[in-house]
């Protein structure tokens, strides 16, 4: 049964990235588009978009071309989105790059994706000087200033510098890297009409105006951040104002200080709010709406946060594949307890038994499969792993197991895939895996995500030490991983075991792990 939405059809956008989230702007004048939350420089919309067309003209004129592969590097500034709409208008994609990544995993990411430029800050610079950069990378540039360094800002522009055309439907306009439903990370494909089909379905279901203030405290390199911060509400007219991270104090003091209407978060943050005792100190009564995506949100949690500062906690669901957005709750809604919402415009989606592939009815549990205007347009280079994920018809699976109600609202209630959920970041057990058995004293792991002390999964590593290694521990064990990845991908439980269970194919069977630790 193919399920679509209740919402009415919009008109779907057919042009360049930065042209669409901007084209109001020089009507909307001195209205402030971005806010640092924590100088309180403000960039208002004419500003903006005049940033941008420079930069853009700058980029073309320093020898970026149509095609051409830009990775930003860096932490939420007002001056992320200048970076990444001047290089989507000069025609270049853009890949992000998580902050909290160690130079090793960035390496990786630039030779991946054929980065021909890294736009930086100074602070990562050091970081930089310690690894041998890809061969095909032609320059850093920094965001604020560093000596020996150019900036962004400051190249030179040659107003009459000529833009190249976009190809909406073909030409990809961001390269975020995902775990998918399975192994390591890929650079997902999204074209200037994927993005700009979501950022429309977005607007058109979320009432956010120019009135608003959203705070944007999620990374812009995750495609929320991006898609739903960065594009539905610059889009939208409001005014985002910007953190480079997640601070409680500062996330509070933040809402009071600037009147924040609309604060789009995760479930760490949706349990900070429900019990942190810094919560009763600040006023928060200028929230109207907080939405959590990126990773489920325990409906309890969501009930504790509503009654403690009195504003309804929704969800909404996506993924990176999807350019952010499948199901959200509409308008001013408040969707039943645990559900995220409703299909976006011109979405559509099935409910697929993993057991025996055939569709499920209302009130089934199956995986989510989903076609729209907004579905990537497949891997980088993966041609096998595109094919597992998304058909010649279009629907993209999900490796997620849900259900929809009689009134077509949607749940999530389980994961198909192996992909761990830390925080609202993916953690794809193989890559710790790797890892790991890189240690001269373990001879073989299996990771697998467990419930933490506050009941979000963890990644726990289930090692087999080398004969004669049984002085190894557990925190050596962590301590080595942590050296090696970003910290949201950290081990943090170690359990010993004498061999690691395996099919006879050889693939881990994660599920006796699993079962075994929380037995």
């Amino acid at each position: 049964m193919i399920h679509t939405s209740p919402l009415p059809d919009i008109e779907l956008p057919r042009s360049e990235l930065s042209e669409f989230v901007l084209a109001d702007a020089e009507t909307r004048g001195e209205h402030p588009a971005l806010v640092d939350g924590t100088t309180g420089r403000v960039i208002d919309y004419a500003t903006l978009r005049g940033l941008v067309d420079r930069v853009a003209r700058a980029l073309a004129g320093a020898g970026l071309r149509a095609g051409d592969v830009v990775a930003v590097y860096a932490p939420n500034t007002v001056l992320y989105p200048v970076a990444c709409y001047a290089a989507s208008r000069a025609g270049a994609t853009v890949t992000t790059v998580n902050a909290l990544y160690t130079p090793g995993e960035l390496i990786g990411q630039l030779a991946d994706s054929g980065a021909s430029l890294l736009v930086t800050i100074s602070h990562f610079l050091p970081a930089l000087a310690s690894v041998d950069l890809p061969a095909g990378l032609r320059e850093v540039l920094v965001l604020d200033q560093a000596p020996g360094y150019r900036s962004l800002l400051d190249l030179p522009a040659d107003p009459d510098q000529p833009l190249p055309t976009v190809d909406p439907a073909e030409d990809i306009a961001l390269l975020p890297y995902s775990s998918g439903t399975t192994g390591t990370a890929k650079g997902v494909r999204l074209t200037h009409s994927n993005l700009t089909a979501a950022i429309a379905q977005m607007v058109s279901a979320m009432p956010i105006g120019p009135e608003h203030r959203v705070l944007a405290v999620l990374p812009f390199s995750h495609v929320y951040g991006f898609a739903t911060m960065m594009g539905m509400g610059l889009r939208a007219g409001a005014t985002i104002v910007v953190l480079p991270r997640f601070d409680l104090e500062q996330f509070l003091r933040t809402i009071a200080e600037q009147r924040i209407t609309v604060a789009l978060i995760a479930p760490p943050i949706a349990l900070a709010l429900a019990k942190h005792p810094l919560v009763d100190q600040y006023d928060l009564s200028s929230l109207w709406r907080v939405l959590s995506a990126a990773s489920p949100l325990d409906p309890d949690i969501s009930a504790l946060v509503h009654r403690r500062i009195g504003v309804p906690v929704v969800q909404a669901y996506g993924m990176t594949e999807s350019s952010s957005g499948c199901h959200v709750p509409p308008g001013e809604t408040v969707p039943p307890a645990g559900s995220v919402g409703v299909l976006l415009p011109q979405t559509e989606c099935r409910l697929v038994s993993t057991a025996t592939g055939a569709d499920v009815g209302v009130g089934e549990v199956g995986e989510l499969v989903v076609r729209g205007p907004q579905v990537m347009k497949g891997y980088l280079n993966r041609p096998e792993e595109t094919a597992a994920t998304l058909d010649a018809e279009g629907w993209l699976r999900t490796g997620d197991i849900g259900r929809v109600d009689a009134d077509g609202w949607f749940y999530i209630v389980d994961r198909v895939k192996e992909l761990i959920k830390y925080k609202g970041y993916q953690v794809a057990p193989a890559e710790l895996e790797a890892v790991l058995v890189g240690h001269p004293q373990i001879a073989d792991a299996a990771v697998v995500g467990v419930p933490g002390a506050d009941g979000e999964e963890v990644p726990k590593a289930f090692v087999v030490r080398q004969p004669g290694a049984d002085g190894l521990d557990d925190r050596q064990v962590m301590d080595f991983v942590a050296e090696r990845v970003a910290p949201y991908k950290k081990v943090r439980a170690v359990e010993f075991i004498q061999t690691v269970p395996r099919s006879i194919a050889g693939k881990i069977l994660r599920r006796e792990l699993r079962d075994a630790a929380t037995a």
